[in-house]
């Protein structure tokens, strides 16, 4: 459940236990165990994640005693013992912490059959790729402490991945027929800065780029203080590298960033955003924004709308505010009505889904390099190019390609966020 750093570490857990020799099945039905990697960044998060546990808890062969429910990652991790007093049903809890240690927690539930299980000395020729394009963590946890955020309190203090670490994942993803590399973290742009001899995510990027010719490499999830000179010039001089910087602003009036505990100001955002298009015109820009913050005047939203007005960004994700339980915003006074949460968000998603349409549609006419991904039911073959991210900025509808390959194609046609190209 929830975002790309979730997936990472499902992909993590499934490759420990393949390699200790556990069979993962398709059908949760003919499973001993299932475990379900949660998300709780938001109470929307914790719901979803709720919903399933509850499906798998009724499922016959768990009802029925011969399968056991496990539930891992970000809810164990923020709720701790109050979770297995809610679920007693859920056999054993792993936080995002333990969940290194899956085989051990995993067989512990199952001693007789654990003593079957032939390990496997190298699970990654086994492991194909699920798609092209592959997610690669360079980091993990947070300690920015947002007002707003429960990420510190679950995933613990920033911590850098080490180069050699990470080189070896990519490589490993290279070996397996992946052509483009997403680095993500909770906070990118502080990637090395804890290593004795510091290193910047603009080092690593351009190392990463020089050693895997052949592979694109994005980067998601940047704050905009991470956005150096040194990042620039990386991206503006390797062409492997996507001319696409997601930068989380969260909102544009500086006293609302203050009660959010970040920096930043719609002067500041401007001038960032004018330098990035100056200096790498292709510049492709996503951001995120909270819409309803606690004390958020009419005037504090127009100016946000103002600030999307004039600097046309390429895409938007918004969310209402929501008031999570254990952050400091949840007690701040001046909370906004639910419903009106909702109505500035949806406005702000209407005015963000105008601009973007019209930006998409100037690229009818356009030649672009189209990472084939995979068809669709109907046969529609489809990919992606370097401006669009996966899972949110859609995708390039084409009339020719395998999975894996990288095809040119002139772009004839737009419906909003997808584009056809042949």
């Amino acid at each position: 459940m929830g975002c790309a750093k979730n997936e990472v570490d499902s992909a993590k857990m499934s490759e420990r236990l393949l390699a200790a020799g556990v069979k993962i099945v398709d059908d949760p039905a003919s499973a001993d165990a299932i475990i379900v990697n949660t998300c709780s960044f938001i109470q929307a998060a914790t719901e979803e994640s709720l919903e399933m546990i509850f499906d798998m808890l009724d499922m016959p062969n768990v009802a029925g005693g011969d399968s056991r429910v496990i539930v891992a990652g970000c809810m164990p991790a923020r709720y701790g013992e109050d979770l297995s007093e809610s679920l007693q049903e859920v056999k054993t809890f792993v936080p995002c912490s333990k969940e290194d240690d899956i085989v051990e927690i995993v067989f512990s539930l199952f001693p007789e059959k654990a003593r079957s299980c032939m390990p496997i000395p190298d699970v990654s020729k086994l492991v194909a790729a699920d798609s092209p394009s592959a997610y690669v963590k360079i980091s993990d946890g947070c300690d920015r402490f947002c007002s707003f955020c429960a990420i510190p309190y679950i995933r613990g203090p920033y911590g850098s991945f080490t180069y050699e670490s990470i080189c070896s994942e990519v490589a490993l993803q290279v070996s397996r027929g992946v052509k483009e590399i997403v680095l993500i973290a909770q906070d990118t742009g502080r990637w090395g800065e804890e290593f004795s001899q510091e290193q910047t995510l603009a080092w690593l990027l351009g190392k990463l780029a020089d050693e895997f010719t052949g592979t694109w490499f994005r980067v998601m999830y940047l704050e905009p203080e991470g956005v150096t000179d040194e990042l620039i010039e990386c991206i503006r001089t390797h062409e492997n590298v996507c001319s696409y910087l997601d930068i989380p602003f969260q909102h544009v009036d500086p006293q609302i960033l203050r009660s959010m505990n970040r920096r930043g100001s719609y002067e500041e955002f401007v001038q960032l955003i004018d330098k990035l298009r100056s200096q790498i015109p292709d510049i492709v820009l996503r951001t995120t924004l909270i819409a309803g913050f606690p004390g958020e005047t009419q005037e504090q939203f127009e100016l946000l709308c103002d600030f999307l007005e004039e600097v046309q960004l390429d895409y938007v994700g918004v969310f209402p505010y929501s008031q999570e339980e254990g952050t400091r915003a949840a007690t701040l006074p001046g909370q906004i009505d639910e419903q009106e949460k909702v109505d500035r968000a949806q406005m702000i998603r209407d005015l963000c889904d105008r601009i973007s349409e019209s930006l998409v549609r100037q690229r009818v006419g356009e030649d672009l390099d189209v990472l084939v991904l995979g068809t669709e039911e109907d046969g529609q073959i489809y990919g992606r190019a370097m401006c669009q991210a996966p899972e949110v900025d859609g995708v390039v509808y084409l009339s020719q390609g395998e999975p894996g390959d990288v095809v040119r194609v002139r772009i004839h046609d737009s419906l909003m966020y997808e584009m056809e190209g042949w």
